[in-house]
């Protein structure tokens, strides 16, 4: 292969600057020449005007040394007239450095890397000279500063595969300096995108070694997945969800069912590894569908899960209340049929767990969501098992099915009644199941609340002893045989009293259901991270089926036909998750009310409560208020409510008498001379009361029990009661204090 332009304009002033000794005067002929030269083959107009330069320089030397020698001066003297020529040629070769063209690395001039014992190849040659000149050095001049002097690119490997060509190297300097070179002065180099240029991190490495991969071409672009394109489920999945920012990392899917880009059925595994909980919404996104296209289904194995693509949802078209009678009533593992889940199986919720007592349920649907019907639905299903019901509906006349109830308190006052008989119901079953054996000679019982938020959010004038009473309830009651149901519009933490308790005893005592809710709101489940429902967002249920819309929009007056009932696909009434504990929350619907839930009950009697103290004075306990003024000291025994409901029972018959805390038994103590009280902390005075009260109710009583009664310190009393019992006046039985 000849010279190239290239050698021709570097290599022609270093001939100029020998023309001094040989040619004498013909050295302007000569850098003529040179000039017509450069200037034929197209040389850059910075780079002509430098060979201009030199070849003036060179001509005035080599006259000068023409003269010297024709006046038989010194030859030395002609000799050094070739230093100026010299230095002249050397700037030319400085200032070509920005204007030669770029190295051309083609895969067809690369010649795979031969080992560090045969030398460097002639592409790699031409990449170190690249990083020497413009990065390492070793020298510099003032219009052209190195990188990092002396950051030398050692170990250096080319790597060839068909059109990729990629080189990787160390940056290496000596110890105690740091490498500061950086992917955008390497890309200026070799004109490549920073992109393709990748230095290792400096926290894994030393900081005078830094790896370097540099790729000089860049690899051919892979096919990706658009979205919307028509692509396989295994495709979509693997684009999308399976990557390690996907909903389901590491899990690989295999289609059981195939209808259509947005209507089949898989199985997602991960290999040997639990999936654990899915959020619903990233995995909307990822396959770019609404939540309510998508439904979830746990399998046997906790590496797997079920998927369900659905274009038209499985559920529009209902079941039918009158269709399911005979699952309506409680199995032998203390279910009932609640609905349909997504897959098509009988959405089982369970009201009882025999051998151990019942369960509680936490049920949330904003209006129109069909809440209401669900609980209709449950009230019945418990008639049918043989489940006595108290019913608390602070909004009176919602629940259609009310009558099936045994005791109803409907209204805001009624329905605090009724808390607090499911309160002394549980005190009462705990005086006299001490060992509970079950089955339980007496019924179970479920305690509905509906709207409990009116009962229980801080703004409701039962705010406090509301609270309190359902806190002992969702604690103590499943082993006494009775089970909560409360019912909130939104899962905000206010309407169950901003308490924890409540909410984590319902959803570990049975189970939980979710309806729709209104928007901004419903997106709380996931927030409050509900175990086995994060992601669900509650506000993107529609309240109508995908084309209904499109019918009001375009005037069908079909739907005002009086002589049609309602369909099921008229409305999302009832569809949402069911969550049972240890589970997945899976897409379900409740069953169409296609005929009124009390028209399947035969006209039966509603299942009774048992005979027992707290059901035969069930009206002066529902009138009985069982906190203090600060909400604080909640009656603990059913003696002391009891004693309670007597004492504001005579309080109302007797409207004269001297008016005490409501709820709470005073006796005033011994009278002073001159009608002034006693001073009610007296050592002498308190135990005379202790005794009066004692001897007075005849029933025993815990220290904090006295004390509340007398309104004196629990630190005051317990002494006294000591003194007493020295006396042989009390006896204390197992922390009980009665009269000798």
């Amino acid at each position: 292969m000849g010279p190239t332009r290239a050698h021709f304009v570097q290599y022609a002033p270093a001939a100029l600057a020998v023309v001094p000794l040989a040619a004498g005067p013909w050295s302007a002929l000569a850098a003529a020449a040179a000039g017509a030269g450069a200037w034929a083959v197209g040389a850059s107009a910075p780079v002509l005007r430098s060979l201009i330069a030199c070849g003036l320089t060179t001509t005035g030397c080599g006259i000068a040394a023409s003269e010297v020698l024709a006046a038989g001066m010194n030859p030395l003297i002609a000799l050094g007239l070739a230093v100026p020529a010299g230095a002249a040629a050397l700037a030319h070769h400085r200032n070509l450095a920005g204007h030669l063209p770029a190295p051309e690395l083609t895969p067809a001039t690369v010649t795979k890397g031969a080992g560090t014992g045969t030398g460097l190849t002639s592409q790699e040659q031409v990449i170190a000279a690249f990083w020497a000149e413009y990065i390492s050095g070793p020298t510099q001049t003032e219009d052209r500063k190195l990188i990092q002097p002396g950051a030398n690119l050692e170990q250096l490997v080319l790597q060839i595969d068909g059109s990729h060509v990629v080189f990787t190297g160390i940056i290496t300097l000596p110890p105690g300096q740091q490498v500061r070179v950086r992917e955008a002065d390497i890309a200026s180099v070799y004109h490549v995108p920073t992109s393709q240029i990748e230095l290792g991190d400096p926290k894994h490495y030393a900081p005078n070694a830094l790896p370097v991969t540099v790729q000089l071409t860049a690899p051919a672009e892979q096919p990706q997945i658009q979205t919307g394109a028509p692509t396989t489920p295994q495709e979509l999945w693997a684009a999308y969800v399976a990557g390690p920012e996907g909903a389901m990392p590491g899990t690989t899917l295999t289609v059981t069912r195939y209808d259509g880009p947005k209507d089949w059925e898989g199985i997602a595994t991960r290999d040997r590894r639990a999936i654990g909980t899915v959020n619903l919404q990233d995995l909307a996104g990822n396959l770019d569908l609404e939540t309510i296209q998508i439904a979830l289904s746990p399998g046997d194995k906790p590496s797997q899960m079920g998927i369900r693509v659905m274009r038209e949802h499985a559920l529009m078209h209902g079941t039918m209340l009158s269709s399911v009678v005979g699952e309506l009533a409680m199995d032998s593992r203390g279910y009932v049929r609640a609905g349909t889940y997504v897959d098509g199986r009988p959405a089982l919720l369970p009201l009882a767990q025999p051998g151990s007592g019942a369960r509680h349920l936490y049920l949330v649907g904003g209006s129109r969501s069909g809440k209401s019907g669900l609980l209709e639905q449950i009230l019945l299903s418990a008639h049918l098992s043989g489940i006595a019901v108290i019913l608390a509906s602070p909004q009176a006349g919602t629940i259609a099915g009310a009558s099936l109830s045994a005791y109803l308190g409907d209204g805001l006052d009624e329905a605090m009644g009724a808390l607090r008989l499911a309160y002394a119901l549980m005190l009462d079953r705990e005086a006299r199941y001490r060992s509970p054996a079950f089955p339980f000679t007496d019924p179970l019982v479920l305690f509905v609340v509906d709207e409990a938020h009116m009962l229980l959010s801080a703004s409701s004038p039962y705010h406090a002893e509301a609270k309190a009473i359902v806190e002992q309830l969702t604690r103590r009651s499943l082993k006494r045989g009775i089970g909560v149901v409360l019912a909130t519009q939104t899962p905000l933490a206010e309407d169950l009293g901003n308490s924890t308790v409540i909410r984590s005893q319902l959803l570990i005592g049975g189970g939980a259901v979710f309806l729709r809710c209104a928007r901004g709101q419903g997106n709380l489940v996931g927030t409050n991270s509900v175990e086995g429902a994060e992601g669900i967002d509650l506000s993107m249920i529609p309240s109508q089926w995908p084309g209904q819309y499109a019918k009001v929009a375009d005037r069908d007056m079909s739907g005002l036909a009086t002589e049609v009932a309602a369909a099921p696909e008229d409305g999302t009434f009832g569809l949402g998750y069911l969550l049972t504990p240890g589970s997945q929350a899976v897409q379900f619907r409740s069953l169409h009310l296609d005929v009124p839930p009390v028209s399947l009950a035969g006209g039966e009697r509603p299942v009774g409560i048992e005979h027992c103290d707290a059901w035969r004075e069930r009206d002066a306990i529902a009138q009985t208020p069982m906190v203090d003024k600060r909400g604080k000291n909640l009656i603990g025994s059913l003696a002391d409510l009891l004693a309670a409901a007597e004492t504001a029972a005579a309080s109302s018959q007797e409207p004269a008498a001297h008016h005490t805390p409501t709820g709470l038994h005073a006796v005033p103590g011994p009278a002073r001379p001159g009608g002034t009280p006693a001073a009610p902390d007296g050592q002498e005075l308190i135990k005379p009361r202790i005794l009066e009260l004692l001897q007075e109710h005849s029933i025993p009583m815990t220290a904090e029990t006295i004390a509340r009664k007398l309104e004196i310190p629990a630190t005051r009393v317990k002494p006294r009661l000591s003194e007493l019992k020295k006396q042989n006046k009390v006896i204390n039985e197992s922390g009980l204090w009665r009269a000798a």
